[in-house]
């Protein structure tokens, strides 16, 4: 049974959280300040974690940070704070997504499912990723398009900039990447702020992978955060 620890403060959200999960054959611990779920996180070894960040004795961005010095869980910040800056703060300290309250029980639930089929152990970056009608292997850096008419596959080809950025993503599927893990990843430190640099490259892949670049499905944007890779 899939185990889930829930950290949040609030008694009422805490029982929410755990009848819905249970209803759902969830197997639920809780912890209600920070240095539980820390606690918790150790002795239960859960398979994912939704994460409050406003815990009266320490910001939930600490425990995640205490938690990924360790353990690569998939963690669900829900929070009510609603600023850009402390979302970035969240995802760039290892969070996997971010739910704003209030928030449907429906879409937090998808999100759990999502982040527990998200591969978490290393070396994973060698799987095919598939966008639209090309196929990505990122073991021969190539991307092919099979004809239906049995010819020879379609090869397209992308700039090493495009490649890099394309690489950070499929190595993440789901997952909601910051735009400064991107440009620090392409660029390197002390580009951080470069949102322009994304901007271009991003209308540049989508156009080249999506069937639809002015509606992307799979190299999607999410405002104000990052990037996400979704198969």
């Amino acid at each position: 049974m899939t185990q889930v620890l829930v950290v949040d403060d609030e008694p009422q959200m805490l029982r929410a959280l755990k009848i819905n999960l249970q209803a759902r054959k969830y197997a639920v611990s809780t912890a209600a300040d920070g240095a539980e779920a820390i606690r918790e996180a150790t002795r239960a070894m859960p398979d994912a974690i939704i994460l409050d960040l406003g815990l009266p004795d320490m910001d939930g961005v600490k425990v995640l940070e205490r938690v990924r010095s360790w353990s690569s869980v998939p963690v669900i910040v829900l929070s009510g704070r609603s600023d850009s800056s402390e979302k970035v703060a969240a995802l760039d300290a290892g969070a996997d997504d971010y739910v704003t309250k209030p928030f449907a029980m429906n879409e937090l639930l998808a999100r759990l499912r999502a982040a527990l089929r998200r591969p978490t152990a290393e070396g994973t970056e060698t799987l095919t990723s598939v966008i639209g009608s090309w196929t990505v292997d990122l073991l021969t850096h190539t991307i092919r398009r099979t004809s239906d008419d049995g010819t020879e596959p379609a090869l397209l080809r992308l700039t090493p900039t495009e490649w890099k950025i394309l690489i950070v993503l499929l190595q993440q599927p789901g997952r909601l990447v910051t735009a400064g893990q991107l440009l620090t990843s392409v660029w390197g430190p002390g580009y951080e702020k470069n949102n322009n640099y994304l901007r271009v490259y991003f209308t540049g892949l989508r156009r080249k992978l999506e069937p639809d670049p002015s509606h992307p499905r799979h190299l999607v944007t999410e405002p104000g955060l990052g990037y996400r890779y979704q198969p």
